[in-house]
């Protein structure tokens, strides 16, 4: 990554704190070895596979919060241009609009500006992935049985984030010199879900209908 481009993706621009894999843990361990993958230039499809002898569920755990912190960070360059008034409802696109609904406050599908439903997506995620019964991070307890299922929601969530970024501020990440390392962002995001069919593929429709062809897998 250039210089510049590291000035851009500093860590002052995070939306919210990374969430770190502890030292010494298998989820460490897999994570490096994820990183040390993509930083070898393979081929992203292949970077992606499950490792030989590793538990897919432990590989999943891994990419979702690794795929949180990107996509944290993507946002968080652009945060400053989504507001109520550029953006007064969270959509990707004349076409598609996400509304949000957690159960507690927002008990039905709720339309909300963008910024708002951002906030509300990092903290639903945020307290998801810091929940050790839903991502228990010691060796030998288990994943619960709806575990594939609950990343299921978050990728899916996590996915419109990039909807969201690139059919409405991608200009502000072409004029920060970014949209080489943004696109490759979300082809790893996209060939690690369409891998392990952890999104409808209906769901990924707004990046193929909606944009550059060149952008799209």
């Amino acid at each position: 990554m250039s210089t510049a481009l590291k000035q851009v993706f500093n860590k002052d621009k995070t939306f919210r704190p990374k969430r770190k894999f502890e030292p010494g843990t298998q989820r460490f361990e897999l994570h490096k070895r994820a990183q040390a993958s993509l930083n070898s230039g393979v081929d992203l499809k292949a970077a992606v596979q499950l490792p030989s002898g590793e538990d897919q569920n432990d590989w999943v755990a891994v990419h979702v919060v690794d795929f949180f912190n990107r996509i944290n960070l993507i946002y968080g360059t652009i945060c400053e241009f989504c507001t109520e008034k550029t953006c007064p409802v969270m959509a990707g696109g004349p076409k598609y609009e996400y509304r949000w609904q957690d159960d507690m406050k927002y008990k039905k599908p709720t339309a909300l500006p963008a910024p708002q439903y951002m906030n509300l997506l990092m903290d639903w995620i945020e307290v998801q992935i810091n929940n050790e019964d839903l991502f228990p991070t010691n060796v030998g307890v288990p994943f619960p049985k709806n575990f594939l299922q609950i990343c299921k929601k978050i990728l899916c969530r996590l996915f419109r984030v990039f909807v969201h970024v690139y059919i409405h501020h991608f200009d502000r990440i072409i004029i920060m010199g970014a949209e080489a390392h943004v696109n490759t962002c979300y082809k790893h995001f996209y060939y690690f879900v369409t891998e392990f069919n952890l999104i409808d593929r209906k769901e990924l429709e707004p990046l193929f209908k909606g944009m550059n062809a060149c952008v799209c897998p």
